[in-house]
């Protein structure tokens, strides 16, 4: 039986040829392949700078300290995202502060972020765009620098996702016009992939400069202002902050090029298979699809439905060879956030109601029509069932 997984990586011999030239060349790693790609990434993003790194918790991670997160600092953030999201807050000593979702779009509310900001002092904010719909940047924008804090834009879902400003111009996601960073995730389920890999876009010459010591030991080997005189700067090198090894390779940058040619195809792809579920689905009162809002265009990353019975409609579907995938069970659900903030059911009631009746279905630029079809037929046909009750 074909089996449709909910998402995959599509590589294709334009990609094989461009790994294969590196493979060929004299540069494995910190050559010429990763400056190129962070040159496109930033022109097609339309920010000033982007830097590549190995993940993209590596990029969350480095962008929350570039932002100057410390120790007991309170960061805003969604519980429903993956755990990296919250994670980063914590790697840097912060302490992330849960803001609860909105129904329809399951993003984070500048309502509830307001809310957030009169009870305690927060002092940056990280914004996830949930399977590619941005959030409201111009409202987070604006309330973040009325208060003088960062803004770190979580867009591992929304590469090539847009949203309008106050004069009705289109933003990318990426451009950081309402943001100090945007994080960006290149996991071969993403837009595109570069195996594993993430990258941060800033329009701040001293975030970026900040961003590449950090991903590689604090180290520079620019000798202006360095620590003591050195004659011979033949091999000068000098350490400035305590940083990590997130480097990312010539292989991947030469992939994640390659694949960077073909975003604009694969999200029209991606838009046009969300089109026909949001029509197969329009009339049926026990699937319920995420709201359309005006003024914001999605990436799609993913699409997810809302269903009775959930965890069974789950394993039919994955009987009838359709591959789904919960996104997310609530960070703050996790264990090892329930032992040490003491958090639990009932804290953000919207995202547990939604995380009780999610299924991400399969959603890929490489699905032909017929798979299209097929696996909403299936939808339709598993969630209309009768079940017993819960």
């Amino acid at each position: 039986m074909k089996f449709i997984p909910y998402g995959t990586q599509w590589i294709d011999e334009d990609d094989i040829d461009a790994v294969v030239k590196v493979l060929r060349s004299n540069w494995l790693t910190q050559g010429p392949a990763i400056a190129e790609f962070e040159s496109a990434l930033a022109d097609y993003c339309g920010a000033g700078y982007a830097v590549a790194v190995s993940s993209g918790t590596a990029a969350l991670h480095l962008a929350t300290l570039a932002a100057g997160v410390s120790p007991g600092d309170k960061v805003a953030v969604t519980p429903m995202t993956f755990v990296a999201s919250a994670n980063c807050v914590l790697y840097a000593g912060g302490l992330p502060r849960f803001v609860d979702i909105d129904p329809d779009t399951h993003n984070l509310t500048p309502e509830a972020l307001s809310t957030l900001f009169e009870a305690e002092e927060i002092k940056a904010v990280i914004p996830v765009h949930f399977a590619g719909q941005p959030c409201d940047m111009v409202a987070i924008g604006e309330m973040a620098r009325a208060r003088g804090i960062p803004v770190i834009e979580d867009a591992c879902h929304a590469l090539g996702a847009q949203y309008q400003d106050a004069a009705g111009d289109w933003v990318k996601v990426g451009s950081c016009r309402d943001s100090e960073m945007t994080v960006f995730s290149f996991h071969p389920v993403k837009h595109i992939t570069t195996g594993e890999g993430g990258a941060v876009t800033t329009n701040d010459p001293d975030l970026c400069e900040r961003l590449r010591r950090l991903r590689s030991h604090g180290i520079t080997k620019d000798p202006v202002g360095g620590a003591w005189p050195n004659d011979d700067q033949l091999w000068f090198y000098e350490m400035r902050h305590l940083g990590f090894n997130y480097r990312i390779t010539d292989i991947q940058s030469s992939l994640g090029r390659s694949q960077l040619a073909r975003l604009d195809a694969w999200l029209a792809r991606r838009a046009a298979i969300a089109d026909t579920y949001d029509r197969a689905f329009a009339d049926q009162d026990r699937v319920k699809t995420r709201a359309s809002t005006d003024g914001f265009k999605s990436a799609n990353h993913l699409y997810v439905i809302e269903v009775d019975h959930r965890n069974e409609v789950y394993v039919a579907l994955r009987e009838r060879g359709v591959g789904t995938q919960v996104h997310y069970i609530p960070v703050h659900f996790q264990p090892y956030y329930r032992e040490r903030f003491g958090h639990g059911p009932g804290d953000f009631p919207v995202a547990e109601a939604y995380y009780r009746r999610c299924l991400s279905i399969p959603l890929f630029p490489k699905m032909s029509d017929g798979d299209v079809e097929l696996v909403a037929a299936a939808v339709i046909e598993e969630a209309g069932k009768e079940r017993r009750p819960a």
